[in-house]
């Protein structure tokens, strides 16, 4: 399977609320851009941001999505943040159980 794209993605954004972070997640989850998203929180970030380093408190949310609904995900993700530039980094599924997948691609499908 070298060079094949991977079907599967988990995508990680970052906000600095529970509540934005749970409206991304129910915008997103709601749309079929992902079937799940889960919140983690709270994550302390360390960043450097307009030649300051700062530390903030965060939440996580992580999406299951697939592949051909990342371009849709990304868009819906810089529409719906807040921030100028919203943390949104995919990374490939490359391995997962076949029914957990097959829901993935169902719940992201459109219905």
């Amino acid at each position: 399977m070298a060079g094949t794209e991977p079907a599967y993605l988990t995508v990680l954004t970052t906000t600095d609320s529970r509540v934005k972070a749970e409206a991304l997640a129910a915008g997103a989850v709601s749309a079929r851009l992902a079937a799940c998203a889960q919140i983690s929180a709270p994550v302390v970030s360390v960043y450097r941001w307009e030649d300051e380093v700062r530390t903030d408190e965060e939440w996580q949310v992580l999406f299951k999505t697939t592949a051909a609904r990342y371009d849709a995900l990304e868009s819906h993700l810089l529409a719906a943040h807040d921030y100028d530039t919203p943390e949104i980094i995919a990374t490939p599924v490359l391995r997962g159980s076949a029914g957990y997948l097959a829901w993935v691609a169902g719940e992201t499908s459109g219905g």
